[in-house]
């Protein structure tokens, strides 16, 4: 059986609008040698029905069905168990690549074979009504890593640019998945940086391209990050316990790397006190106060924000000053400001919390 270089896994939940334009995208690659694996979610839509229909017109498209809805980890997961390319890439269904994506990082791995190979994106922010506001273009510096202890030492940076949590802006090898039998855990908002650690934990090599050729749209109607999420915080001192953990298991947990994972925390923690301000928390002052109080006793608090230094959002740094002086009134007062944006400005948040 010929095996196909790459294996592109696409789950579909309610994107009738979108699937088509993110399928042609790799149908109109310039690389051919590929497989697009569709995994349908228990649409309520016509997704189902658009993934068959484009399935008819090219036989390296294949489309699995869920019966009721299980959820975008439950989905990779059976598109990983039915790929048979060398290299998996996990795409969204609602955004679209530019034609020339699977041959860059074709030519890189036959430059430099490595587990994991990342990519650039440009971020399309939409409205309400579906207009395009502005783009965001994130493009890494090109670097090809073959030395394990470099790469590792240069992971946490990815997490500062925003790079290393996605799950889309990479291109995984399938035998290193396979061989530490990695599958996506069903946990809301973190689970693409779950799996990236626990995939880079053992690799040995890992390519950077500076291409931005995959198109992010952030949709401010239907999109997560609208929604309430009441377990924001845990979720995300995960995330930063787990990025800890990996930088002290590697031995690379430097005071530059504890600053900025420091920071990373002390937005993290902003943002989850900006969200206790919503009417949907149901928190009054006081439970605000009593949330800032547990925060600052934390031995995570302690170990990292107390070091964090902040590069060039000025919002980040006052709020840094205040959590370091572990003041509940400034720390409350602040988080009031920050939702008063957030809720009347939204494009205004968005801009100012990317520091554009």
């Amino acid at each position: 059986m010929n095996r196909p270089f790459f294996t592109v896994v696409m789950p579909a939940y309610g994107v009738e609008k979108y699937l088509e334009k993110a399928v042609k995208s790799i149908v109109a690659q310039t690389f051919s040698d590929w497989e697009l694996l569709i995994v349908e979610d228990g649409s309520p839509d016509k997704t189902g029905e658009i993934a068959e229909k484009l399935a008819k017109n090219d036989e390296r498209l294949q489309v699995f069905h869920h019966e009721k809805n299980r959820g975008l980890s439950p989905a990779r997961n059976t598109g990983m168990s039915h790929a048979k390319g060398q290299y998996i890439w996990f795409m969204d269904p609602d955004d679209y690549v530019e034609a020339t994506v699977l041959e860059e990082v074709y030519k890189a791995l036959q430059e430099n074979p490595a587990e994991l190979t990342i990519i650039g994106h440009k971020e399309e922010y939409y409205d309400r009504d579906g207009k395009l506001n502005y783009t965001h273009e994130i493009r890494p510096r090109r670097q090809f890593f073959s030395s394990q202890q470099k790469m590792r030492e240069h992971i946490i940076y990815l997490e500062q640019e925003t790079i290393y949590g996605y799950a889309w802006n990479k291109f995984y090898s399938l035998e290193h998945i396979q061989k530490e039998r990695l599958q996506y855990e069903t946990v809301r908002l973190i689970e693409d940086i779950v799996f990236n650690i626990q995939f880079c934990m053992h690799i040995q090599a890992m390519n950077i391209l500076d291409i931005a050729p995959y198109h992010y749209a952030k949709r401010m109607e239907g999109s997560l990050t609208t929604k309430f999420v009441p377990d924001y915080y845990p979720l995300h001192r995960r995330r930063i316990a787990m990025l800890y953990d990996q930088q002290r298991f590697w031995q690379t947990d430097t005071e530059e790397t504890c600053a900025i994972l420091g920071s990373l925390y002390g937005r993290y923690i902003l943002s989850a006190l900006e969200r206790n301000c919503d009417r949907r928390a149901g928190m009054k002052h006081k439970d605000r106060a009593q949330f800032c109080r547990e925060v600052f006793s934390d031995s995570l608090f302690e170990s990292l924000v107390l070091r964090a230094k902040a590069r060039d959002s000025k919002a980040l740094k006052i709020a840094l000053v205040c959590m370091k002086q572990k003041s509940v009134f400034l720390c409350t007062a602040l988080a009031r400001i920050v939702h008063i944006v957030r809720s009347g400005l939204p494009t205004v948040y968005s801009k100012v919390k990317s520091n554009r």
